[in-house]
């Protein structure tokens, strides 16, 4: 097992591409439309631009939304918790789900995506599994031993990065601990060329 520390970074305000003392987030859903829970994108825009943010869009229907929220006086940082409730109130509210989310500064993606620390393959999957809570991300690569010749696992800000064999995503030493359900509320896990699409 590889630990890399990489260094992130909080939601950029101020003026730019959208517009004065606005900083864009990324909302990463946990358990979109798997297991019975259906979410339409149409229908997961419209209620982030009821609870009142911008530039909204939607990414795939793995349940990913990139918006914006007016910083105002408060740090984008400090607003964090609040928008994760709000969003996470709002989704438990319309669509009758015990909902969680991983909220990421948008600047923080490409940094993420390009310290991918593993070779890449036709023949792999490159995730990403973004964490709420550092404490669970830890939690995650306790007493972990895997098999190097099957999957490799590093630790970065925030992030744990997950490479395993096309086909082996649900049934790896590293999969099988992922998919417990006590990292269910604080951990969710993307695919690189997703994370692409929200860039």
């Amino acid at each position: 097992m590889l630990l890399v520390e990489r260094t992130g970074g909080s939601p950029r305000v101020g003026r730019g591409r959208y517009g004065a003392d606005m900083a864009r987030w990324v909302a990463l859903l946990r358990g979109v439309n798997v297991n019975g829970i259906t979410i339409r994108s149409a229908e997961l825009a419209a209620l982030f631009r009821e609870l009142g943010y911008t530039d909204v869009r939607t990414v795939l229907a793995s349940g990913n939304v990139v918006f914006s929220t007016d910083a105002g006086a408060t740090a984008a940082a400090a607003a964090a918790e609040t928008v994760k409730a709000t969003v996470e109130q709002g989704l438990r509210d319309r669509f009758g789900y015990d909902a969680w989310i991983v909220l990421v500064p948008h600047e923080r993606l490409a940094a993420v995506v390009d310290g991918f620390p593993f070779p890449s393959g036709p023949d792999r999957h490159d995730y990403v599994v973004f964490g709420s809570d550092d404490a669970a991300l830890d939690a995650l690569l306790e007493d972990l031993t895997v098999d190097e010749s099957v999957e490799q696992v590093a630790r970065g800000e925030g992030v744990v990065w997950w490479s395993c064999p096309k086909g082996s995503s649900t049934d790896t030493v590293f999969a099988k601990r992922a998919a417990a359900a006590r990292f269910k509320r604080t951990t969710t896990t993307r695919n690189t060329n997703t994370l692409r699409k929200l860039l």
